[in-house]
């Protein structure tokens, strides 16, 4: 049976042919549809973890139980898991273990551009990098298997055109797979100095192995065809290549990049006339074949900013262009900005209002820095918010200025990283203000569920994370909770933190938008009580606009969440529920 799949499905399918028992993972783009995909595999046990850290973690635990297990995250959640990945390289596994990290380059949907293979290389770990997603699936199996062997974690490198991309899938059954026995091994599992510096040992010697087999591992293989050139590629870009040159040069597809197999490249070095690399962001392939001796053309040519595409790669290499079509098209622009009757747009107007310093996080509210409201003046990574805004606030205290610093984060960023940042402000005694905007989902990401909400990802009912209560347990002295859909409410409570030196904690609670059911009302504009000053503009609402001198309000958009009512000085806008109730 054949299926055409997503990069991430076939990773998903993977996981359940070849034995996976456990999987977890933090939701970020590219990588997210690799859990929510396992999730519909009942014989995996799937959860959405806090954070990228606690979801290797708890594939570390179940691999050393004896299961065979895996962990998703995009890129710069690498960055977070980095710490247990590092010393899991010197344990080794048990049941084997996938890490599965999906790179973004072009920054479709990250704050960087960071080029992950080098961490297989920095942690020592065996790295696959799949080209489609037929690959994508099949290099799991491989990845679990290699794993088993040489008793190490492998990493799994996809991008977001391999991740996003589909391709044809050819199914097969689940292979079961025995959970190994667990043995205590205190010399093998338990990382004091003295046992780690023996397994150090153990990882050198283990690269050694790893260095043979990348040498004769079936996927990667030379494709012979002419042999003026030859060009050294892996993941998406060798797709770009084939389709640029076909059979006209000579390929070597590497599957396996780390450890690089250096013989192999030796003989295709030597089999061509001129040898280039073709690699998407760092000269990571290019580094190590030049480090053997061998000229090779690289990033000279190739951007290493950005994705590649066939047409980079035809201009920079056979330097020519196809002929193609232009056709003129004006689009309206169309920025990016927070969606009608998000439950943050209030929350920014009234700080904009303030004039105060935000810091911010990355999520949906990272829009909050768009025009009109540009009320954000930082974002930095996952829980950055919180913590920057301590510093921002203890730097210019002890200069002996005194101004309130707020930041921004969400509910699900919040338990990701931002609990630790809340407890830096109590311990060290500051009052930064965090306003915890509490939507009641993982939103830019799709609507996945965190521990605030109640389900987990495989749709059990779950227990609610109260935030106002651990803010409380942490021991924030002040806690207020607002309807972020009322300005007074959020105003009277920013009023209160810019007038107290206790800690305080703002808590703006209210659904996404989109999160059903349906808007259940909409504003109108009365046009005769209309006065034509734009104060209805100034919250960014995309279902508000002017043309022709006439403000409108279009009810396919709108959700009657009353904002722009309140900011009206004139009393022109009514809205009306879809009883037919005045709000």
């Amino acid at each position: 049976m054949k299926k055409v799949m997503l990069g991430d499905e076939a990773v998903a399918r993977g996981a359940y042919e070849y034995g996976v028992t456990f999987a977890a993972a933090y939701p970020g783009t590219p990588s997210t549809e690799i859990l929510e995909n396992i999730a519909q595999y009942k014989e995996i046990y799937s959860e959405w973890a806090p954070n990228e850290k606690v979801a290797v973690e708890a594939a570390i635990g179940a691999s050393i139980a004896g299961a065979r297990s895996l962990a998703a995250m995009k890129h710069v959640g690498l960055n977070v898991a980095a710490d247990p990945l590092f010393t899991f390289a010197y344990t080794g596994v048990n049941g084997g273990c996938v890490i599965v990290t999906a790179d973004d380059p072009g920054m479709h949907s990250s704050q960087n551009e960071q080029d992950n293979r080098y961490y297989a290389k920095f942690a020592k770990i065996p790295m696959l990098e799949p080209s489609d997603s037929q690959e994508c699936k099949d290099f799991v199996g491989i990845a679990l298997d290699i794993s088993e062997k040489y008793d190490t974690p492998v990493l799994l490198r996809l991008t977001t055109r391999v991740a996003h991309g589909k391709g044809v899938v050819e199914l097969g059954e689940r292979k079961p797979v025995e959970m190994k026995p667990y043995k205590k091994d205190i010399p093998k599992y338990v990382m004091v100095p003295a046992n780690a510096q023996k397994r150090h040992v153990v990882v050198e010697e283990r690269l050694k192995v790893l260095e043979e087999l990348t040498e004769k591992i079936e996927i990667n293989r030379i494709e012979w065809g002419g042999r003026d050139i030859g060009i050294i590629t892996s993941g998406i870009s060798y797709l770009y290549v084939k389709e640029v040159f076909g059979d006209e040069v000579s390929v070597l597809k590497l599957g396996m990049t780390y450890p690089l197999p250096s013989k192999l490249i030796r003989k295709f070095a030597e089999s061509v006339k001129k040898l280039y690399v073709v690699e998407e962001l760092e000269p990571y392939i290019e580094e190590h074949v030049r480090a053997l001796g061998i000229e090779v053309i690289g990033k000279e040519l190739i951007p290493r900013i950005g994705e590649l595409n066939p047409g980079i790669i035809r201009k920079a290499i056979k330097k020519e262009e196809l002929p193609h079509v232009s056709v003129e098209v004006k689009v309206p622009g169309r920025p990016p900005m927070l969606c009608a009757g998000c439950p943050h747009r209030g929350v920014f107007y009234v700080l904009r209002k303030k004039r105060v310093p935000v810091l911010g996080d990355i999520g949906c509210y990272t829009l909050g820095a768009a025009p009109p409201l540009e009320a954000i003046d930082t974002c930095i990574c996952m829980g950055a918010s919180i913590s920057g805004s301590h510093g921002f606030q203890k730097a210019i205290e002890h200069s002996g200025r005194k101004q309130k610093i707020f930041s921004v984060i969400g509910d699900s960023t919040f338990f990701h990283s931002g609990i630790t940042g809340l407890i830096d402000i109590v311990y060290n005694k500051g009052n930064a203000v965090p306003i915890i905007l509490d939507n009641r989902i993982t939103a830019m990401t799709g609507h996945q569920h965190n521990p605030g909400t109640g389900k987990t990802l495989m749709g059990e009912d779950a227990p609610e994370i109260d935030i106002a209560k651990l803010s409380e347990a942490i021991g924030v002295k002040r806690v207020r909770v607002v309807n972020p859909f009322k300005l007074k409410e959020i105003e009277d409570a920013v009023d209160e933190a810019m007038n107290t030196d206790d800690t305080m904690v703002i808590i703006a609670k209210g659904p996404c938008a989109l999160i059903p059911p349906k808007p259940q009302g909409e504003c109108k504009i009365d046009q005769e009580k209309c006065k034509k000053c734009g104060m209805c503009l100034r919250i960014g609402c995309p279902a508000i606009s002017k043309k022709d001198g006439i403000f409108s309000i279009d009810p396919d958009q709108c959700t009657g969440c009353t904002v722009c009512q309140q900011v009206c000085p004139f009393d022109a806008i009514e809205c009306v529920s879809h009883r037919g109730e005045v709000k």
